[in-house]
């Protein structure tokens, strides 16, 4: 891991969801959405979460923030042990962590005009008086590059983008130092995906933010991030610095990732090999023995399909969790 000042330390991460059936509704399983995810965020850094859809980054994100509590394991938030804090301890942490949600549409409450969305948690958490909250409002809308007049406006009034940056704005209104970006661009248009990106960036310099960035874009992700985590089916597959990780990715499935990313030049996009991977993702209720990536990787070995692959350190700061890959 890095040396800087670490804000969040993530240990050996598990949210099992029981699957429960019959009558008496008795547990007969359970979906592994995160199954030991171990990790450092410094402060000040943006660290890239990567994967498929249902791979786990979200609920991870949710556990960090004990939106979830978890099955087991530990997030360390700027030395206090959240797992171990209940109701009221959570409740007085929460303006420090936020969260900017992946559905512009579905986030904000159409009810609420945007000067209320904002200034909601300034209520709740600061109990700001009526101006107060109106003026912090106005002064966010003009934070993220939107007019503070539009303060009276509702949701369904503003683009896709424009309703992202209210709900920057929101995330912002408690002055977090840490905020979970959970795919914030991926239901937007690209040439909006960029301005948001853009966006968070300058906000962070200004605010000396932290952000934990989920996506499953790895264009996006080499953009803004310090440092990358592959993940698959609940477990990290991978773990390094962004130029790294790009540059040399070890384990087959980033491999598999990156090829599918296509490259602005079209000479080296014909020579370039495209890794297909075959079939589809397991369920995480029944995850495959040994490594989970086995059933798809077109590298797999007897050891792979029977031995689950230490998540080992293979070089400095680059981290790994393959058979196939030399220390």
């Amino acid at each position: 891991m890095h040396n800087g000042d670490v804000l969040l330390h993530v240990e050996e991460l598990k949210m099992h969801f029981p699957i429960m059936r019959g009558v008496i509704r008795r547990q007969v399983g359970a979906v592994k959405a995160v199954d030991g995810v171990t990790f450092d965020i410094g402060r000040g850094e943006t660290f890239g979460l990567v994967g498929e859809s249902g791979c786990g980054k979200s609920t991870t994100g949710r556990v960090i923030l004990q939106l979830y509590r978890p099955t087991s394991g530990k997030v360390n938030f700027d030395g206090l042990e959240l797992t171990e804090m209940k109701g009221e301890a959570v409740r007085r942490l929460r303006p420090r962590m936020q969260m900017i949600f992946q559905d512009p549409y579905a986030s904000l409450n159409p009810r609420l005009t945007v000067g209320q969305l904002i200034s909601e948690p300034l209520e709740i958490h600061l109990g700001m008086s009526s101006k107060q909250r109106t003026d912090r409002a106005r002064e966010l809308l003009e934070l993220v590059g939107l007019n503070p007049k539009f303060d009276r406006r509702y949701p369904h009034e503003f683009s896709g983008g424009q309703r992202q940056r209210i709900g920057v704005a929101r995330a912002l209104a408690l002055n977090p130092e840490f905020i979970i970006c959970d795919e914030p661009i991926s239901a937007l248009d690209v040439s909006v995906q960029a301005q948001v990106v853009n966006l968070l960036e300058d906000l962070q310099e200004k605010l000396e933010l932290t952000y934990l960035f989920i996506a499953h874009d790895l264009s996006m992700v080499r953009h803004i991030s310090t440092r990358v985590a592959v993940m698959y089916l609940g477990k990290l597959m991978e773990m390094a610095a962004r130029e790294v990780l790009y540059e040399n990715p070890l384990h087959p499935y980033t491999q598999a990732l990156l090829s599918a990313v296509p490259v602005p030049d079209p000479v080296v996009e014909a020579k370039r090999e495209r890794i297909i991977l075959e079939g589809d993702v397991p369920s995480p209720a029944s995850p495959p023995p040994g490594c989970v990536f086995n059933t798809r990787c077109p590298l797999a070995e007897e050891i792979c399909r029977q031995v689950i692959p230490e998540y080992r350190q293979v070089r400095p700061g680059h981290f790994v969790a393959c058979h196939l890959v030399e220390a």
